[in-house]
């Protein structure tokens, strides 16, 4: 009988219902693409570190990310690491933002990433077209297929100038995006020192791989003893440190939490005027229901009832509507992220602000007068 007298109240006028709708609509689609803005940037910042094969980053004291890795490490920082008890190999990576000057004119920015993935550090993945073996080849480098405008080429054979040097597109990867918007180029080590103008051996970082069941933290305090130049990471804490860097030193990452903030904010309020506009129409039935000897908690829950479903049906509408904009992100530079976790999270954020706006329709009901009633 609740859901019964809860569903009739709600689609008694539809056009309430409508506004009530938009409002949850309004609010979940608007959240879905802050947060999965916000996933979807953390997990193109984090993607290279994640990919990576090693328990410990070697780094410069002002390296702040992945992409800006600071003053060069040299060759004595990796001999260092070497002779260290529980090292099994130390990978050099050369990562460096650099001009990209177009076959056709004009230029743009990207991030060399020098890399021999024959030593099982760091390689691209998701190749789409090409290898590995012709990355080696002369000259060749990787580029991303999500960025053929602003490289300014069509795919394999097309060429370009980094630094001094003329490179040729020879393999292509797919979706592994950038949250700077610089396109990832990758190409052998020694090109790379080569392209960016890097002195001999130097490296921007060092990836620490252990012999395994070697304890991490035991081999991390070693290294910080030895390498009086460098600062010793391990993967979680390189990662957490990259994220700062983008999104909360730049303030993006603020900028989408308060998009969400808004979106719960004004959802929110859509709601809880439609329903006390609601509630207020129907004061007289809800009236004689206490006449009737209907108990307080009975009206209640009618009213709750009556926002858990506009939530529920709000909640489909816009989830599949968020749905459809992340599916049309999914090639664009900046893609949405939707996980079970933030859908689950979407769902119980839709109910408690519901429940939230009930407050206000309740408290109207509880001041009502059985008597009122009789003077119809």
């Amino acid at each position: 009988m609740i859901l019964t007298l809860a569903f009739r109240n709600l689609f008694h006028d539809r056009i309430r219902l409508a506004v009530t709708l938009v409002g949850i609509l309004f609010s979940i689609v608007l959240v879905a693409i802050q947060l999965g803005m916000y996933l979807g940037s953390s997990r193109m910042i984090t993607d290279m570190i994640e990919k990576s094969n090693g328990e410990l980053w070697i780094t410069a004291f002002d390296a702040k990310s992945f992409e800006e890795g600071g003053i060069l490490l040299t060759s004595r920082e990796r001999h260092q690491a070497l002779a260290t008890p529980g090292v099994q190999a130390v990978v050099p990576l050369v990562v460096s933002f650099a001009e990209w000057r177009k076959a056709e004119g004009g230029s743009t920015r990207v991030v060399v990433v020098g890399t021999d993935a024959e030593d099982g550090g760091l390689a691209p993945w998701s190749l789409v077209d090409g290898t590995w073996q012709d990355i080696k080849s002369p000259d060749a480098v990787s580029a991303d297929d999500t960025y053929f405008r602003e490289l300014g080429i069509d795919g394999i054979g097309d060429t370009a100038q980094i630094g001094t040097g003329r490179v040729k597109v020879k393999a292509l990867t797919h979706r592994i995006r950038s949250f700077t918007q610089s396109p990832y180029v990758f190409t052998p080590l020694q090109r790379a020192r080569n392209l960016l103008g890097v002195d001999g051996d130097r490296a921007s970082f060092y990836l620490v791989q252990l012999v395994p069941g070697t304890d991490v933290e035991v081999v991390r305090q070693e290294l910080l003893k030895r390498l009086d130049g460098a600062e010793v990471l391990t993967k979680e804490e390189f990662h957490e440190r990259s994220l700062s860097q983008w999104l909360f030193r730049t303030g993006a990452g603020l900028a989408l939490i308060g998009g969400a903030l808004l979106g719960i904010l004004v959802g929110t309020v859509i709601v809880a005027q439609t329903l006390y506009s609601s509630t207020k129409d129907h004061l007289n039935e809800f009236a004689t229901l206490r006449a009737l000897g209907s108990s307080s908690g009975y009206i209640y829950k009618v009213i709750l009832a009556q926002a858990g479903l506009s939530a529920v049906i709000g909640y489909v509408l816009g989830i599949l509507i968020s749905l459809g904009i992340l599916y049309i992100s999914r090639n664009t530079p900046l893609p949405l992220v939707m996980t079970p976790g933030l859908a689950v999270a979407l769902l119980g954020l839709t109910l408690f602000m519901s429940g939230v706006s009930a407050i206000s329709a309740i408290m109207k009901v509880t001041r009502i007068d059985p008597a009122t009633v009789f003077s119809r």
